[in-house]
């Protein structure tokens, strides 16, 4: 597990004093906080996001396992790119994520995806614009990323629907907010926007 970079509590005094329905949502749900869980490296989590894309967690599990299991050992980019498409496609990657990740893995193994230790010394900008270079690999993908594997303090996810439900629960609005809107609201939560993205998804838990 990763340590976050700021203080988890300080950051929700913040946030909560700043918009004080969503500071309610921090009372409600205070104990519980972003845990950052790196995978091995970011090949591995961009490899596993591009096959969980528009699948049930379920099917996505059992294809990710079935690709794993084609590796026989330690998954690499390099292993990757010596799979037949036959195996890629008999774990049950479709044609289009199978494109995607071999170019993930052909930029892994050129230096295009860098290490967890290159990407800490880079900026949030900087890393989406280098990831979304991806084939398959849009903003949000790498938006989780930031989020779930670097524990970055002050990333928000406009389209992510997640959010702007539980920013909707947590506002009492009627519908939800658009991404102008979400974003426009959330400058006051700056520079943990983060933090009210976090608690915006465990409105929609409850």
């Amino acid at each position: 597990m990763s340590k976050l970079d700021f203080d988890w509590d300080s950051a929700a005094a913040h946030v909560g004093k700043r918009d004080k329905r969503i500071g309610a949502l921090i009372r409600r749900h205070g104990e519980l906080r972003l845990e950052p869980r790196p995978l091995r490296s970011p090949f591995h989590a961009l490899m596993r996001a591009i096959i969980y894309q528009q699948l049930s967690g379920k099917a996505a599990g059992t294809i990710h396992g079935r690709l794993l299991a084609q590796f026989k050992g330690a998954a690499t980019a390099e292993k990757l790119l010596k799979l037949t498409d036959g195996q890629i496609r008999g774990a049950g990657v479709s044609g289009g994520k199978m494109k995607a990740l071999r170019d993930l893995a052909a930029r892994a193994v050129d230096g295009e995806v860098p290490g967890f230790a290159r990407l800490r010394r880079m900026d949030d900008a900087e890393i989406i614009e280098r990831l979304t270079a991806v084939h398959g690999v849009g903003r949000w993908t790498v938006e989780m990323l930031l989020i779930f594997q670097l524990g970055r303090p002050d990333v928000l996810p406009v389209h992510d629907l997640g959010v702007r439900k539980g920013f909707a629960i947590a506002h009492k609005l009627p519908e939800l907010p658009t991404p102008d809107e979400l974003t426009e609201h959330a400058e006051r939560w700056r520079p943990f926007r983060t933090v009210g993205s976090w608690y915006c998804w465990r409105a929609t838990d409850s």
